[in-house]
């Protein structure tokens, strides 16, 4: 069994507040080992991140689970802003925080991150090699190429929609929004059959899901490549890929994997989105307890 606590902590020049869960084990003896996660591409902890969490507890580990800043319950204006910069100083904040917990073994801390944070937790943990270990959940490793995935009309579209909103930014206007999730030749970022269906089942019944990130995002999106770390991931590496994913392609992350020291591969034959509904999501999320338990 466990308990699940409301955290905060700050980050950021202007300290402000990300907010999360805490999950700690209630027969625990001594200082525990912990996993720190966070969303993918605009979503916020509630799109089924209490589902690993509970299962990390349940098997001994801590879990701080937390939002970006502009995001959920966290501070930060404009909201759902997407600034790589800020959402990687918000990792750091977070490791921290967890590091200087009186419960927590503050020299077994492993990283988890799904879709954006898969890239995400790559760059963190090659930066800090007091990381234990790292899994990376369908992750996105190279921008150009997750970029591409949309087509040539769709990402014209979006260069578009996010040239206006910096020029917005710029002169101090709200933020001009395209959707996170759409259907199949809506204008959104993610956008086929399999997110119309999936997206809408990882949306807890009762809670108000902002299914918006502001459009300058596009812009920057492109350079965006954690695959370039790959050799300085020199702690053990779980990856896990979908092999029909329509969002964050298979290639960099199998050249990833190549190229890093203690890296393990796991292809799925499934889409992006399958991984976190069952039945995949108990494969998925069975696999990942293993590697925490044989590495963290």
């Amino acid at each position: 069994m466990f308990e699940r606590n409301d955290i905060a902590f700050a980050s950021g020049n202007k300290d402000e507040l990300c907010r999360g869960w805490l999950y700690l084990p209630e027969k625990r003896r001594g200082k525990v080992p912990a996993v720190v996660m966070a969303h993918g591409f605009g979503a916020v902890k509630e799109l089924r991140l209490d589902a690993y969490a509970e299962k990390f507890a349940a098997a001994g580990f801590a879990v701080l689970v937390f939002d970006y800043r502009h995001f959920g319950q966290s501070e930060g204006e404009p909201r759902q802003l997407i600034d790589i910069g800020q959402q990687l100083e918000d990792w750091r904040a977070a490791l921290t925080y967890i590091r200087l917990h009186s419960d927590i073994d503050a020299g077994r801390i492993a990283l988890w991150g799904t879709s954006f944070a898969g890239g995400h937790v790559v760059e963190i943990a090659a930066t800090d090699q007091k990381v234990r270990c790292v899994i990376s959940q369908v992750p996105h490793l190279d921008g150009f190429a997750s970029a591409s995935m949309a087509g040539g009309t769709q990402a014209a579209r979006l260069a578009m929609e996010a040239a206006r909103d910096a020029a917005s930014g710029l002169i101090g206007l709200e933020p001009h929004y395209v959707k996170v999730a759409g259907s199949a030749g809506e204008l959104a970022a993610m956008t086929s059959d399999n997110v119309a269906a999936i997206w809408p089942r990882m949306i807890p019944q009762g809670f108000s899901f902002d299914n918006r990130v502001a459009a300058r995002i596009f812009l920057h999106l492109p350079l965006y490549s954690p695959e370039r770390f790959a050799e300085k991931m020199t702690m053990p590496w779980l990856i896990q890929v979908a092999t029909k994913d329509q969002t964050t392609p298979v290639d960099p992350a199998e050249r990833a994997a190549a190229r890093a020291p203690k890296a393990t591969l796991i292809k799925y034959d499934a889409d992006h989105f399958d991984v976190y509904l069952p039945p995949l999501f108990d494969t998925v999320v069975a696999a990942q307890v293993e590697f925490l338990r044989a590495n963290l």
